[in-house]
């Protein structure tokens, strides 16, 4: 039987749509749709348990994936079949996720799994961009509790026009690249680079996002209209008690009230909390406590989220006695580390990034290698969270999302500071040590100045401040907080990240959490931000005012000389000869590329010593070495034959050219000796390949004085001319 096939179409303008499909793919699943626009097709299921899961928090789960037979193409490495997701793919999750998760209901804990996959790709269309969508339109056509359609849009600007998920060709030459996540009346998520715009450049993009989000959502809702939108399931909520609620809350607000307004540290605040937590717990009985589960807890934390709210509410005052535009201590050192390339430490209050830089070649370019996309970056930077930076002990299995995230926020900040001719494959390593508050804004400064302890030429240094805001819409006051803590963070309505130079936003990530959070709130966040940020610029700037003019001497000199495409096969020799016993006697690095589009070969020579570079330098001359015709050239004799001398251009050893005995001079030669003799250093002409010999020619005599002619030696024109032959 033919399933019955129902669609919505989404126009996006200069002749692009997004089609919405449901009911003819995955039918068992709890919902399910395809996603296209152009050749690009995205399947998303979803499936929810009914039963409630035994845990206090929901089981959500968000995979994306790219199947290589969406391009046409196999997968690489040994087993050609895809495994661990790439770090692309599982940046895709978190952009969903960040989204989706809250939107379900607080109390609803069934293990639920969003599967997103790629099934046909199409070079002009980005699938990231239209995960959300697809995502949300398969919800909806399912009976979860969820709060309402979203959807999720790439905003570009080129040449001063906004444009919704641009092509990656119009991402090449835009200054803005965002995704930003939204319901119908609320923006809930935004991250991005930007080539260092303005605050209201940003909150302007924004905007335009959100409007043609507002048209996806209300496609969802269509389709859903049409399929049959299904009756919410039924589930078991949490149990509640109000009474119980009231009498913890005035037990413990006032208690905390006093020990926030106090201005402690994480640890003794966070003892502080807990005594008050204990006391409470010790008039309940052992029966009241069991027979109230996990409530007393919990209702403790309601109460605690609330008094500290209102303490920075009514008095502007924070956890560790900060005001709201507070900066917390910061101290900086570069150099940090004897034997990396560069290296730096950065520390704000209780967080702390030890960062280390290392140069190579384009050999260690980090090689992306996706469905979607081809390609490698030069410039990359990896972030690491080890547990006793919280002072946990857990285990570590892998990099966890989290670090994938926070990582790629902190390459996208700094990467548009890295001058276009840097010669070098840069990696940057964060090593967080301590964390209370961002640890990936920690890692954008300490980055920064590790580079330019590197002498990695930077453009502009980078700073990053992780902000937050705490609003009650019933009495309108809010706050903005400069250099949110780890508990802030938790609690508050918004957390952001914004980095930049001094003229600039170059990265930011938003989580909003509150419904219809005004532009305006936004606009004077963002400038609070860059006050803040600004500030750290200036510590970070005090430390270490611009990059090392050099790489350290420890760390290798790079140097890259084009040569032509006819040389490249000299310069690698029969089976890489020349170049490993090259790299074996100079004690350097050589890769050779080949320029795709003039064929030209690009080579990278990489070492500690300039000796051994300027020795690769020397051969390289050497061995592309062209004479150009009518010029001069000093040569040496290195050979003596009966017909003339062997010489080598003194500027290209190694290239060897025959002098023969009638351009040694001008006068009878019956000897070469009598002219030159082994090792004699002269100059000579260049005439190019002689027509006659169809060899290179060069002379010595060209360049001296020719002798006058002896006395009755008449010219050659003032002889007779000789008679002509008679024909038989």
């Amino acid at each position: 039987m033919i399933p019955k096939v129902y669609k919505e179409v989404i126009d996006l303008g200069d002749g692009r749509q997004i089609t919405l499909e449901t009911g003819k793919l995955a039918k068992q699943a709890h919902g399910s749709v395809v996603v296209q626009s152009g050749k690009c097709m995205l399947l998303c299921t979803v499936v929810s348990n009914y039963k409630q899961s035994d845990v206090d928090f929901l089981p959500l789960t968000v995979d994306y994936r790219e199947k290589f037979a969406a391009a046409g193409r196999y997968p690489g490495g040994f087993f050609k079949r895809e495994a661990r997701p790439s770090d692309g793919e599982v940046l895709t999750m978190r952009l969903v996720d960040r989204v989706l998760r809250p939107l379900f209901p607080k109390d609803y804990h069934s293990e639920t799994q969003v599967m997103i996959q790629l099934m046909s790709h199409d070079d002009e269309v980005m699938p990231d961009a239209m995960a959300g969508l697809a995502a949300s339109a398969a919800i909806q056509l399912s009976d979860f509790p969820f709060e309402c359609a979203i959807s999720e849009a790439r905003v570009g600007r080129v040449d001063g026009k906004f444009i919704i998920n641009p092509t990656r060709a119009q991402l090449e030459e835009s200054d803005i690249d965002m995704m930003i996540g939204a319901s119908a009346d609320s923006v809930m998520m935004v991250e991005g680079e930007m080539d260092e715009i303005s605050e209201e450049e940003m909150t302007e993009a924004i905007k335009f996002a959100h409007e043609a989000i507002k048209i996806q959502c209300a496609a969802q809702e269509r389709l859903a209209e049409a399929f049959g939108k299904k009756e919410v399931r039924e589930y078991e909520p949490e149990r509640n008690d109000e009474d119980l609620a009231k009498k913890i809350y005035d037990m413990a607000y006032d208690k905390v009230y006093a020990v926030a307004k106090q201005g402690s540290s994480k640890k003794e605040r966070g003892l502080a909390f807990s005594e008050i937590k204990e006391e409470i717990i010790a008039t309940f009985s052992e029966e009241e406590l069991e027979d109230f589960g996990g409530l007393v807890s919990k209702y403790y934390g309601k109460a605690e989220k609330a008094a500290v709210r209102d303490l920075t509410l009514n008095e502007g005052l924070r956890l560790d006695g900060r005001k709201t535009t507070d900066i917390r201590p910061i101290w900086c050192e570069v150099d940090y580390l004897p034997s990396t390339h560069g290296s730096s430490i950065f520390t704000r209050g209780e967080t702390q990034a030890l960062a280390t830089v290392t140069l190579g070649t384009s050999r260690e370019a980090n090689q992306i290698d996706m469905p979607s996309y081809e390609g490698e970056e030069t410039f990359y930077l990896h972030y690491n969270f080890p547990p006793f930076c919280t002072g946990e002990a857990r285990p570590i299995r892998g990099t966890s999302r989290r670090e994938v995230g926070h990582g790629n926020l902190a390459q996208r900040a700094l990467k548009g500071m890295i001058p276009e001719d840097c010669p070098y494959t840069v990696r940057v390593v964060s090593e967080v040590l301590e964390s209370n508050g961002s640890s990936s804004m920690a890692t954008v400064c300490s980055g920064t100045m590790a580079l330019m302890d590197a002498g990695v030429q930077m453009k502009k240094p980078v700073s990053g401040i992780a902000m937050g805001l705490i609003s009650d819409s019933d009495s309108g006051k809010y706050a903005v907080l400069s250099d949110i803590l780890g508990d802030e963070d938790h609690l508050g309505d918004m957390d952001f990240k914004v980095t930049g130079t001094a003229d600039g936003i170059t990265a930011c990530q938003m989580d909003i959490k509150v419904k219809g959070l005004s532009y305006e709130i936004l606009v004077n966040a963002l400038k609070q931000a860059r006050d803040g940020r600004l500030h750290i610029l200036e510590k970070l700037t005090d430390t270490i005012a611009e990059p090392n003019t050099d790489v350290k001497s420890h760390a290798p000199k790079m140097v890259t000389k084009t040569i032509p495409g006819d040389y490249i096969g000299a310069l690698i020799g029969p089976g890489g000869k020349v170049i490993q016993e090259l790299q074996k006697e100079t004690g350097t690095t050589i890769v050779i590329n080949e320029d795709p589009v003039t064929e030209e070969g690009i080579v990278e020579i990489l070492g500690t010593n300039q000796e051994g570079i300027d020795a690769v330098l020397a051969k390289i001359d050497s061995i592309t070495f062209k004479p150009v015709v009518n010029s001069v050239y000093e040569v040496k004799v290195i050979k003596m034959l009966d017909f003339g001398a062997v010489v080598e251009y003194i500027e290209a050893p190694g290239n060897e050219v025959l002098l023969h005995v009638s351009e040694l001079a001008w006068e009878r030669t019956e000897n070469v000796s009598d002219v030159v003799n082994m090792g004699d250093v002269f100059d000579v002409k260049y005439f190019g390949i002689d027509s006659r010999t169809r060899k290179e020619k060069v002379s010595r005599k060209a360049l001296l004085p020719r002798p006058p002619r002896p006395e009755g030696d008449k010219p050659r024109g003032d002889r007779k001319p000789r008679p002509e032959r008679r024909e038989k």
